[in-house]
This record gives C-alpha cells, sequence and structure tokens, in this order.
C-alpha cells in the first residue's frame, strides 16, 4: 500500500498551528473535545475558537489547522495570523515582542524556499551536509526560526541553511583576563589545533605588537559577534591591549543547526568550535553560560569515565569537549554581567571522528522529518527492513543507554534531537552518541550512583561554592532528572517519531509507546537490583510534569514553568 504524501505549511500557518498546539498542551486555554468527532474548542480573547485535531502522545495536541474556526467562520489563518495573536493571555508587549519573532520566522522561512536548493530528498545526504538541510526548525516551538538579533545579511552568511563557510576571527587576550581549561601547555595546544602555518602567522601577528605568548593567550571569536562587540565593551580592552585582534584564521567553518557549533567545512574529522553570539535562536540565548565553559572538560570526563567503565553503556558515545576558554573580569559578576559568556570557546570532538568502518550518521531529528517528495526520511530504511524490526532496534538504540545512565548512575542528560546522533549502516540503527554537556547534565546528591566521582566544580569555578541546588548541575529533587529526561527523549523528541509513524504507516501511537513501555520493562526485568531506583524516578506515574515553553514566554517568567500531562507509560494507560 503506497504510503500516504505530506506537503509543508505556509510559514504564517505553521507558526499559528504549533502556537495553538502549544496553548492547548500547556493548558492555558480550556479545551473541550467533542465524543463523537475530532473538533476541539476553547474561549481566547472573548472569541469562540473550533479546530479538528488530535491528542497524541503525552497529551499532546496535532491540529489540522486549515480546519480553524473563529466565532464559527472559517478562518484564512495566513491572512489573519495577527489577530489571533491579539487574542493570546499576555500583556500588549509580549504579544508586540511574538509578532516580531513570528514575522521573523516567517521570513526566514520564505527566505529558505525561494532561495536554497530544492532538493527532493535529502536520504542520501551525509551527516555535514544535513546539519544545514535540515532547516524545519523546532517542531514545537512557534518561533521556529526566530532568530533575535541577526538581520537578512547574517542569516545568509552565518545560519546554517545556506551552507556558507567563513573564518574566525582571532585574539589574544592578556593572560589575567583569560581563563581556560586545556588539556596541554596553551602554546602546545593551539600549535596542535591549528598546525604550524596558521599558529606561526597568528604569532607574528602578535610579535608585531611588541607582545608574546607568555603575556597572552589565544580566543576565537565568530565574526558576527566581532562586528557585534568590537565598538562595545571590546573597545576599552582593544585600546588598554588586553585584547588584541590578531586577524582572520585560515580555516573554513559551517554552522550547524544550533547556530553556535561550527563544524570545519574541508576537515571534518577535525573538531567542532562552539563560540557565543549574542542573538536568540528560537528561544534560547546563543551565548555561553560563563561558568560552563571550563567545566565542560570536567563534565566530559566525568560521563566518559562512567561509559568506559559500563558494559552496557557500549552503545553510548559522547562527544567530548574536551578544551575551554573565555574572557575573565574579575571585576565583574559571573552570571549576571552581560559581558560574561561572550567571548569564550568550547572544543569538542566531531561526529565523523567517532564513526567506524562501514558507519553512517544523521541528526535524530532527521528520523522525524518529512522530504519534498511527500515521504518520510526514513521510508527506504523502513521499507527495506520492515517496520516492526527496524522500530524494534531504534527504540533499543535511542532509548536504553539514556535510561540506564539515568536508572543505574543518576544522571540525567538532555539527549533532544539536536543533541542526539543516529549511527546506522545502511539504514539499521547501531548505536547514538550525544553531546552539549557543558549546561545540560544533571544529578541528585542522594539519586547519584558514585557521588565521589562528581567533579569538584568550585575548585574551578568559585562562583559555585554554595551554588543553590536547580541552577547549575546539582538538582533538588529525583523528580526534576526524570523529568529534564523525559522531556527531551519522550516528549519533545520521540513523540515526534511516533506522531509520524502513525501518520504514514499502521501503527497508532499507542503502540509505539507500548512498545517503548515494553522495553523499559525489560531493563526492570533484567535489572531487579534497581527496582527501588526505578520507582523513585516515578516515570510510570499516570500523569508527570513537563517543562511549559510558551507559558514561560508568555509570563516573561525567568522561572521553570511546568504543567502536568497524561503518561502513555503508565501501567494505567495500557489497562
Amino acid at each position: 500500500m503506497p504510503l500516504p504524501k505530506c506537503e509543508r505549511l505556509p510559514p504564517e500557518v505553521r507558526v499559528i498551528k504549533q502556537l495553538l498546539e502549544a496553548l492547548l498542551f500547556e493548558k492555558l486555554v480550556e479545551v473541550s473535545v467533542s465524543s463523537c468527532t475530532d473538533d476541539l474548542a476553547w474561549l481566547m480573547g472573548n472569541r469562540e475558537y473550533c479546530v479538528k485535531g488530535k491528542i497524541g502522545a503525552f497529551g499532546r495536541y496535532r491540529l489540522t489547522i486549515n480546519s480553524l474556526k473563529i466565532n464559527e467562520r472559517p478562518i484564512d489563518v495566513s491572512c489573519e495570523w495577527l489577530s489571533i495573536i491579539d487574542d493570546l493571555p499576555t500583556t500588549q508587549d509580549i504579544k508586540k515582542a511574538l509578532i516580531d519573532e513570528f514575522i521573523q520566522t516567517a521570513q526566514l522561512s520564505r527566505w529558505n524556499s525561494q532561495y536554497l536548493p530544492k532538493r527532493l530528498s535529502r536520504r542520501s545526504s551525509s551527516y555535514s551536509e544535513l546539519e544545514h538541510q535540515l532547516d524545519e526548525g523546532h517542531p514545537y516551538h512557534p518561533s521556529f526560526k526566530a532568530r533575535t538579533g541577526f538581520d537578512d545579511a547574517a542569516h545568509r552568511a552565518f545560519g546554517p541553511e545556506a551552507g556558507n563557510t567563513f573564518n574566525l576571527c582571532w585574539l589574544a587576550v592578556r593572560l589575567p583576563h583569560l581563563k581556560q581549561m586545556l588539556p596541554t601547555k596553551h602554546t602546545d595546544f593551539w600549535l596542535n589545533e591549528l598546525g604550524p602555518s596558521q599558529w606561526n602567522r597568528l604569532s607574528g601577528a602578535l610579535r608585531a605588537h611588541d607582545e608574546t605568548w607568555d603575556e597572552y593567550g589565544l580566543l576565537p571569536i565568530h565574526p558576527w559577534q566581532w562586528q557585534q562587540l568590537k565598538d562595545k565593551w571590546l573597545a576599552n580592552h582593544l585600546e588598554n591591549r588586553n585584547i588584541i585582534f590578531l586577524g582572520i584564521g585560515a580555516d573554513r567553518y559551517a554552522a550547524t543547526q544550533s547556530v553556535r557549533t561550527l563544524l570545519n567545512k574541508y576537515v571534518p574529522l577535525h573538531p567542532n568550535v562552539k563560540l557565543p553570539l549574542n542573538m536568540v535562536n528560537t528561544s534560547s540565548h546563543r551565548n555561553l553560560a560563563a561558568h560552563s565553559v571550563c567545566l565542560a572538560p570536567l563534565v566530559s570526563q566525568w560521563l566518559q569515565n562512567i561509559i568506559s567503565s559500563d558494559t552496557e553503556l557500549k552503545g553510548l558515545s559522547i562527544l567530548n569537549e574536551y578544551a575551554g576558554a573565555r574572557f575573565s573580569d574579575d571585576s565583574l559578576d559571573l552570571d549576571l554581567s552581560p559581558e560574561c559568556g561572550q567571548l569564550a570557546v568550547i572544543y569538542r570532538e566531531s561526529v565523523e571522528g567517532h564513526l567506524k568502518g562501514g558507519e553512517e550518521a544523521v541528526p535524530f531529528n532527521a528520523i522525524m522529518m518529512v522530504e519534498n517528495d511527500g515521504l518520510p526520511f526514513i521510508a527506504d530504511w523502513v521499507e527495506r527492513y520492515g517496520l516492526d524490526v527496524w522500530l524494534e532496534q531504534l527504540i533499543e538504540v535511542a532509548v536504553t543507554p539514556i535510561w540506564h545512565l539515568l536508572v543505574k548512575h543518576g544522571i540525567g542528560i538532555e539527549p533532544h534531537g539536536q543533541n542526539m546522533v543516529l549511527v546506522h549502516r545502511d539504514g539499521w540503527p547501531e548505536r547514538i552518541i550525544v553531546r552539549d554537556f557543558h549546561e545540560s547534565v544533571e544529578y541528585h546528591e542522594s539519586f547519584i550512583r558514585d557521588v565521589d566521582a562528581v567533579p569538584n566544580f568550585a575548585e574551578i569555578e568559585p562562583s559555585l561554592i554554595q551554588a543553590p541546588l536547580d541552577d547549575y548541575y546539582a538538582m533538588s529533587s529525583v523528580e526534576l532528572l526524570r523529568e529534564l529526561v523525559m522531556d527531551t527523549l519522550f516528549i519533545y523528541n520521540l513523540a515526534e517519531v511516533s506522531h509520524l509513524i502513525s501518520t504514514f504507516y499502521p501503527l497508532p501511537e499507542s503502540e509505539f509507546w507500548r512498545r517503548v513501555s515494553h522495553k523499559l520493562d525489560n531493563y526492570e526485568k533484567h535489572h531487579p537490583e534497581l527496582a527501588e531506583r526505578f520507582s523513585l524516578l516515578g516515570c510510570r506515574a499516570p500523569e508527570i510534569l513537563t517543562e511549559s515553553l510558551i507559558t514561560r514566554k508568555l509570563t516573561a517568567s525567568s522561572a521553570e514553568c511546568h504543567h502536568r500531562i497524561p503518561n502513555p507509560l503508565s501501567k494505567s494507560h495500557f489497562e
């Protein structure tokens, strides 16, 4: 039987679809559901909304947006979307900010559609190609292409979609203003990273200023960030020679989906370079949290030691963040000063360096995508192996190692679609690679398996001495670990896969999650010694808490917001 095909929505329509789905999911409006139709109805801004849709896994709403009616009148969303924003339960200032984000999202989406190559399919693309070809953006957040701070020229030059390459700018920073965590002496480190030719050229540029590496250290800066900062807070440091501009580097880099993480375009085995950008991508500020930069190597080594010591984690690899350096000024508050985190770098291993012979890799969010031929990215793989066995293997590869790290070792990581990489052989899932740990690894002291192995973060960053729980790596409860992992792995990642499969294949979402539940059952059965820890996580509760992304945006809350959702992994769900 041929698969159904899927067409992309106009960007304004997709913005409103994801906005309304988020409002319903986060219970910002009270929804009534017809028992005999697919109609969903609610009041918002003194108007009656009605749309056809379904409630999927974890209470995620999936709307047929072209069926939307307001006050019983059919709506052309692409023409009337502003009136919907006006009905939102928030302030006029926030509505204005949202409109700006949504307009930019639509403009950048339309630019992509107009100027990017019309690829019928990305199925044969390499990993590095997919990092810029996956242009769909966040599948849940309505500001899925908002890059606050970027204009159209920056989008074209430095956004991932165009695939353009660029050179980094290089700075010499006086050592008292440079905090670094490098695996070797800084001159040896940079000689190894850059090669003799580039290192000698930068060293010559420093000598031209009558300075040496005895007094200075090296730091790259993104060319966009350089243009933003050189005439602002960097100007004084440039004038008094705390910072010296050394020129442009030789290597060519291209942005990944995260925008701030860069791939070496022509030498894929060379490391990824993560550089701060003073802009907001979707809803996440792209600077680097200052405290995390020099802690990144400690966190990576901690995780690597655990993985290396546990044979059950052989299906999990990490991209080590093995070096970090940042501008440091003791007169600035590490967490509150806007300058902190704007001039820094983290070096991370490349995906290609972790692949064995015959292996290929795809960003995990490719698994949930539909190609321009109207069929899923995974269509050929599913046809080759059969849906049941391929899906069983995908769930095993994606779920079991993350779950084992949480249940046995008490460590939560953030495996959302961009932070996971699927390693496969001819489409057969083999294992996963995970990344991005410097800000997103959590533990709870009473639940961590080896508390003595936890790095002494405050030894490197004294600002973390007596740090409050929930602000950095140590959490106040096991529940927060569960939430981190289930949010990112299940609710905002695999729920997209289960929805796609239920759309294109004869497998309901409920069956997908029954199989995930069965996988967790098997894990628990084979680890009876972990039964109490499994119970403490509360992952089988009928309802669980999840982060409220849109609520936080609409309330301008600096604290995390949460709401309760139905849990398809609950035992009662299958009764």
